[in-house]
C-alpha cells in the first residue's frame, strides 16, 4: 500500500495524533484528524502514511486499532475522496479482509465509508461484495458488525445499481441465513424486497431465497422491556411480509405455507397467514393459484364457520374476497379453463344449502362467505347474487316468524349492498333486473309487520332498493313513500322506526325528489293545517305531537334543491298562520318550527343555490315577524309575546346564523346593506307584509321590546365571512357599545355586547380597531366605576376580551389583568372567576370558526402561559375570603387546558387544585375533579406523593349535596386505583368501608360509579389487577 501512494512525509502533529488513538487509546484524535482532512490540512493519503507502522505492526490489535482511526476519518470525509484514493483505499481494504479477525470490524466499517462515495468507480461494488462474501463470515459477526455488512450492501443497491445486478439469491442466504436480531433482519428483509422488486437476475436460487426468508414466518417476537430501539413485532411481521408477497415466484412455495399456518391452532399464526394471503393476492394471477384454490377454500371456510375469533373471521373473509378479486382480474385465454366460475360453484356448493337449514345455526357464516366473493367483482357479484337471492326469496316466505325473516332479509340487505359497488352500462345486465317485484313485495310485506326490528331491517332494505339506478317504478315509489310517511308517525314504542324512516327519507328524498315532491309534502302540508285548525279550535293538545313530528318530517326529506322550494314556504306559512290565527300556547310550538328551519338550512349549506334561496326566502321572514311582534299595539298577540321570549329569540339567532355561515361574499353584501339599514335607518321596504303600525327604532330610548332583536342583528352579521364589508360599522359599532351598557334590559345588552365582539374579531388590524377597542375599554371603566351598570359593562369586558383573546390582539393582556382584578370586588368576583370559564371554552353563536372567527391556533395554551401565573401569585396574595375566586377561576383555566401543556406544570399546580377541592362552591369543585381526574390516568408518579390528601377529599364529595360531583368525586376514586399499588394498599379496608355509603345513594347514576370504583378497589392488589 505504502509503495502505491504518493504522499509526502506526514507532519509530526498528525504522526501524534495517531499515536494518541492507536498507542494511547484516545478516542477525541479521530474527530481532530477527520477535522483536519476536511479542511485540506492533510490528505486521506497522508493519513494512511502515518499509521503506516501500525497497519503493519504484528499485533493484531494494533493493526485493528490503526485501521478503526483511518475508517472513522473515513465515514466523515468519504465525501471529499478522489476516484483515484477510493480505488487504492478498496484495494486496500479487500486485501484486510483476509487479515486477522480481531481487524474485520474496523475494515468493514471502512467499506461503509467508501460505499457512500461518489466518486466510486464502476465495478468496484462487486468487488467489495464478492471479497466480503469470500473472507467474511457474517453470521459468526457480531450484531453491529453484521448491520455494517446489511448497510454496505444497501449502500451499493442504492448508488450502484448497475453494479450490483449480478447479486442472487444465493448471495443473500450466504449474508443473512441464520440472522435473528431484529435490527438486522428489518434491514435484511428490506435488501432481498428490493432485490425482487428491482429484478435482479435470482435465476435457480429463487427456491433458496424464499427459504431464507419464509424460515422466520410466522415471526414470533416479544420486544423486551424499556427497548431503546422501539422495534415491535408489527414493523417485523409487515417488513417479511412485503418481501413474501413481491413476486408470485414464491407461489408453489408460499401458498402451502400459508395454508399450513392457517390451519394451525396458534391464533396469530393464523392471523399472520390470512393477512399475507390478502398481500399476495395483490401480485398473484390464476397460474399461481390454480393449483392450491381448493385447500385455501377449506381453510378458509373453516376459520369463518369453526372459529372463536371475531379476528379471524374479518381475515378469512378479507382473504376470500381478495382471492376472488385476482381470479377476476385476471385475462383469460381463449382456450383457458375459467377459475372463477369454478371456484364461485364451489363456494356456492358448500354454502348454499346452509341457508335452508331449519334451526339456521350457519346462516350467518354461510352469508357473509358469499357476500365477502361476491363483494369483488361485478361478474362474482352477479353469479353470486343470481343464485342466491330467488333461494332467499323462497326461505322468506317459507318462514313465518319474525325473527326468521328479519335474519333472511339482513342477508338479502347484504347482497342488495353489493349492487351499488358495481355500474352496468345495460339495464338489463344488472343482477337484481328479474327479481325487483319479488323483492318489492318482500320488503313491503316486511315494513307492514308487527316486529318492529323487522320493520327497521325493511327500512334499511328500501333505501338499499332505492339507492340502485333506476330500479325502482313510480308506483313502487309511491308506495315506498307512503310506508315511509306511516313509520314516521308511529307511537314512542316504536321510537327507533319512527327515527330510522326519517333518515331513510332523507336518503331517498335526494335520490328520488319529485316521488317526495308529488306523494309526501302534499300530505304533511295537509297534516299541519289540521293541526292548525285543531288549536284553533281549542283541542290542539292530542294533535301537538303530530305537528312536531310533521316538522321533523319536512326537515329531513328537504335534501334535494327542488324539495327545499316547497318545504321552506311551507315551514314559513305554518309559522304566519300561527301568528295571524293567534294558535300558539307557548313557546315550545315557535321552538319546534325554528329547529326544523335550522335543520334545513343545515341541509342547504352544502349547494349555494340552495343556500341563498333559503337566506333569501326565511331570513326576511324571521326578521318581519320578529319586527311586526316588538311592535306596540292596542292588542298584542299572545305569539307577538311568545316570539320575544330569550329561549325562542335563541332558536331563531340559530336558524338566521346556519344560514348565513355559508353565503358567498357577493351574496352576503347584498343582504348585509339591508339588514344593517334595517337597524340602523329603520328600513323594512325589503320585509315581506312590511305593514307596521310603528317605524322599527331598536337603538333609541323607550323601545324594549325593539332593543331584544339585536340578538338576531348578532346572528346574522357575526356569521358573515371577514372579507364581507359591513356598512355604517362605525355607526353600528357605536350604537351597540351604548346599548351593552344599559341596564334596563339585560338580555339585549348582553346580546349588543356578544354583537359587538363579534365584530371586533373579524376587523382588520388598524387604526379602526384600535379605536373601537379603545371605545370599548372606556366605556368599561366608566360602566364599572359605579352604579346600575356594573354588571352590564362586565358583561361587555368579558365578551370584548374573548374576542381579543383568540385573536391575539396585543391588548389582550391589559383587559385579562383588568378582569383579573375583579376577583377582588365584593360584588362581581363570583362572576369574574366564572368568566374566565367563557374565555377558555367554546361559544356557540358568536366568536366560533363556524361562523368565520378569528381563532389563532393554541390560544388556550397562550392563555395559560401568559396569565396562569398572576392568577397563583394573586392567590396568595389575596385575602381568605378572596381566595375562593382566583381558585374557581384558576380551575376554569385548567379544566379546558390540552393535558400535553398542563402535565409539565402539575408539580407546581397540584397543591392549588387540591385546595380547590375545599372550596364550598360546587363549580369550583365539579370543574377541579373534571381536571384531576384524566391527570390520576396520565401522570400517577406525580399524584402519588399526594394520595392521602386525594381519597380525603374525594371521599368526601362523594357525600356532596350535588349529585355531579359525586359522580365526579367517585369517578375519581376510581381512577385512583391507577396509582401504584404499593401506594394504595394502606388505604384500601378504609376506602372500601367509605364506598358502601353511596352504594345506597338515592339517584341510580351515582350508584352506578360507586359500584364501578369500590369494585376496582376491591380488586385492588390482587393477582392480575
Amino acid at each position: 500500500m505504502a509503495a502505491t501512494l504518493e504522499a509526502g512525509v506526514p507532519a509530526g502533529a498528525l504522526w501524534g495524533l495517531v499515536q494518541d488513538f492507536v498507542v494511547g487509546q484516545q478516542e477525541g484524535p479521530a474527530d481532530q484528524v477527520a477535522a483536519d482532512v476536511k479542511s485540506g490540512s492533510y490528505t486521506v493519503l497522508q493519513v494512511v502514511e502515518a499509521l503506516g507502522s501500525s497497519l503493519e505492526n504484528p499485533e493484531p490489535r494494533t493493526r485493528a486499532r490503526g485501521i478503526q482511526l483511518l475508517s472513522q476519518v473515513l465515514l466523515q470525509c468519504h465525501s471529499v475522496l478522489l476516484e483515484k484514493e477510493v480505488v487504492h483505499l478498496i484495494l486496500f481494504y479487500e486485501n484486510r479482509l483476509k487479515d486477522h479477525h480481531l481487524v474485520t470490524p474496523s475494515v468493514l466499517q471502512g467499506l461503509r465509508a467508501l460505499s457512500q462515495c461518489v466518486a466510486l468507480p464502476p465495478g468496484l461494488a462487486v468487488s467489495v461484495l464478492k471479497a466480503i462474501f469470500q473472507e467474511v463470515h457474517v453470521q459468526s459477526l457480531l450484531q453491529v458488525d453484521r448491520h455494517t455488512v446489511y448497510s454496505i450492501i444497501t449502500n451499493f443497491m442504492q448508488t450502484r445499481e448497475e453494479g450490483t445486478q449480478q447479486l442472487s439469491g444465493k448471495s443473500a442466504k450466504r449474508v443473512m441465513d441464520g440472522e435473528k436480531d431484529p435490527r438486522n433482519l428489518l434491514v435484511a428483509f428490506r435488501i432481498v424486497h428490493d432485490l425482487i422488486s428491482r429484478e435482479y437476475s435470482l435465476g435457480p436460487f429463487v427456491e433458496e431465497l424464499f427459504e431464507v426468508t419464509s424460515c422466520y414466518f410466522p415471526i414470533d417476537f416479544t420486544p423486551p422491556p424499556n427497548d431503546p430501539h422501539g422495534i415491535q413485532r408489527e414493523d417485523l411481521i409487515l417488513s417479511l411480509r412485503v418481501v413474501l408477497a413481491s413476486t408470485p415466484q414464491f407461489a408453489e412455495f408460499l401458498l402451502p405455507l400459508l395454508i399450513e399456518k392457517v390451519d394451525s391452532e396458534i391464533l396469530s399464526a393464523k392471523l399472520d397467514s390470512l393477512q399475507t394471503l390478502n398481500a399476495c393476492c395483490a401480485v398473484y394471477g390464476q397460474k399461481e393459484l390454480k393449483d392450491f384454490l381448493p385447500g385455501l377454500w377449506a381453510s378458509i371456510r373453516r376459520e369463518v364457520f369453526q372459529t372463536a375469533s371475531e379476528q379471524v373471521e374479518a381475515e378469512g373473509l378479507a382473504a376470500l374476497h381478495s382471492l376472488t378479486a385476482c381470479l377476476s382480474r385476471s385475462v383469460l385465454r381463449a382456450d383457458a379453463e375459467d377459475l372463477l366460475d369454478s371456484f364461485l360453484s364451489n363456494i356456492l356448493q358448500d354454502c348454499r344449502h346452509h341457508l335452508c337449514e331449519p334451526d339456521m345455526k350457519l346462516v350467518w357464516p354461510s352469508a357473509k362467505l358469499l357476500q365477502a366473493a361476491a363483494g369483488a367483482s361485478a361478474r362474482a357479484c352477479g353469479h353470486i347474487t343470481g343464485d342466491v337471492l330467488p333461494l332467499l326469496l323462497e326461505q322468506f316466505h317459507k318462514h313465518s316468524q319474525s325473527n326468521q325473516r328479519r335474519t333472511i332479509l339482513e342477508m338479502t340487505l347484504g347482497f342488495l349492498k353489493l349492487q351499488q359497488k358495481w355500474h352496468y352500462e345495460d339495464k338489463d345486465e344488472r343482477p337484481l333486473s328479474g327479481f325487483k317485484d319479488q323483492l318489492c313485495s318482500l320488503v313491503f310485506l316486511a315494513l307492514t309487520d308487527s316486529s318492529a326490528q323487522l320493520q327497521l331491517v325493511g327500512i334499511r332494505a328500501l333505501t338499499a332498493l332505492g339507492a340502485q339506478p333506476d330500479f325502482l317504478a313510480s308506483d313502487d315509489l309511491e308506495q315506498a313513500v307512503g310506508h315511509l310517511y306511516r313509520l314516521s308517525f308511529l307511537e314512542e314504542d316504536s321510537q327507533s322506526c319512527g327515527v330510522a324512516a326519517l333518515e331513510a327519507s332523507g336518503v331517498l328524498a335526494t335520490l328520488h325528489p319529485a316521488a317526495f315532491s308529488n306523494h309526501l309534502v302534499p300530505k304533511l302540508a295537509e297534516e299541519l293545517h289540521r293541526g292548525l285548525s285543531a288549536l284553533a279550535g281549542g283541542d290542539g293538545s292530542p294533535q301537538r305531537p303530530q305537528n312536531l313530528r310533521c316538522l321533523q318530517v319536512l326537515s329531513a326529506v328537504s335534501t334535494h334543491p327542488s324539495i327545499v322550494k316547497e318545504t321552506l314556504p311551507l315551514l314559513l306559512e305554518h309559522l304566519w298562520r300561527m301568528n295571524k290565527g293567534n294558535v300558539v300556547s307557548g313557546s315550545s310550538d315557535i321552538i319546534a318550527v325554528c329547529q326544523s328551519l335550522q335543520r334545513v338550512a343545515e341541509k342547504c349549506q352544502q349547494d349555494p343555490e340552495s343556500c341563498w334561496f333559503f337566506h333569501q326566502t326565511a331570513i326576511p321572514c324571521l326578521f318581519a315577524l320578529a319586527v311586526q311582534a316588538s311592535m306596540s299595539e292596542k292588542e298584542p298577540s299572545i305569539l307577538g309575546e311568545v316570539l320575544l321570549e330569550d329561549e325562542v329569540l335563541a332558536a331563531m339567532v340559530s336558524v338566521i346564523g346556519t344560514a348565513t355561515t355559508h353565503l358567498s361574499p357577493e351574496l352576503a353584501a347584498q343582504s348585509v346593506a339591508r339588514i344593517v339599514s334595517l337597524f340602523l335607518d329603520g328600513n323594512t321596504s325589503f320585509l315581506p307584509e312590511n305593514s307596521f303600525p310603528s317605524r322599527f327604532q331598536p337603538f333609541q330610548e323607550g323601545s324594549s321590546s325593539q332593543r331584544r332583536l339585536v340578538a338576531l342583528l348578532m346572528a346574522f352579521v357575526c356569521s358573515l365571512p371577514q372579507n364581507v364589508e359591513i356598512p355604517q360599522l362605525d355607526k353600528l359599532m357605536r350604537e351597540l357599545l351604548e346599548l351593552s351598557c344599559c341596564h334596563r334590559c339585560p338580555f339585549s345588552a348582553t346580546a349588543a355586547a356578544k354583537c359587538f365582539a363579534g365584530l371586533l374579531n373579524k376587523h382588520p388590524a388598524g387604526q379602526q380597531l384600535d379605536e373601537f377597542v379603545q371605545l370599548a375599554v372606556d366605556a368599561v371603566e366608566a360602566g364599572l366605576g359605579s352604579g346600575p351598570t356594573r354588571h352590564q359593562a362586565f358583561t361587555l369586558l368579558l365578551w370584548v376580551t374573548k374576542a381579543l383573546v383568540l385573536r391575539y390582539h396585543p391588548r389582550n393582556s391589559s383587559l385579562t389583568a383588568r378582569l383579573m382584578g375583579l376577583l377582588s370586588d365584593p360584588e362581581l368576583g363570583p362572576a369574574a372567576a366564572d368568566g374566565f370559564s367563557l374565555l377558555m371554552s367554546d361559544c356557540t353563536d358568536v366568536l366560533t370558526r363556524a361562523a368565520h372567527a378569528e381563532v389563532r391556533i393554541m390560544f388556550r395554551q397562550r392563555f395559560f402561559t401568559d396569565n396562569v401565573p398572576a392568577l397563583v401569585q394573586g392567590f396568595h396574595a389575596a385575602p381568605q375570603h378572596v381566595k375562593p375566586n382566583y381558585l374557581k377561576g384558576l380551575s376554569h383555566v385548567l379544566h379546558r387546558l390540552p393535558k400535553p401543556v398542563l402535565l409539565p406544570e402539575l408539580p407546581t399546580l397540584l397543591s392549588l387544585l387540591l385546595e380547590a377541592l375545599s372550596c364550598s362552591d360546587s363549580v369550583v369543585q365539579l370543574s377541579t375533579l373534571s381536571c384531576l381526574q384524566p391527570l390520576l390516568l396520565d401522570a400517577p408518579q406525580v399524584m402519588s406523593l399526594h394520595v392521602d390528601t386525594l381519597v380525603t377529599k374525594f371521599l368526601n364529595l362523594s357525600s356532596s349535596s350535588s349529585m355531579g360531583v359525586r359522580i365526579a368525586a367517585l369517578q375519581c376514586m376510581h381512577a385512583l386505583t391507577r396509582l401504584p399499588a404499593p401506594v394504595l394498599l394502606p388505604y384500601k379496608p378504609h376506602v372500601i368501608r367509605a364506598l358502601a355509603k353511596p352504594l345506597d345513594d338515592k339517584k341510580r347514576l351515582v350508584r352506578k360509579e360507586a359500584v364501578s370504583a369500590r369494585g376496582e378497589w376491591f380488586l385492588l392488589g390482587s393477582p392480575g389487577s
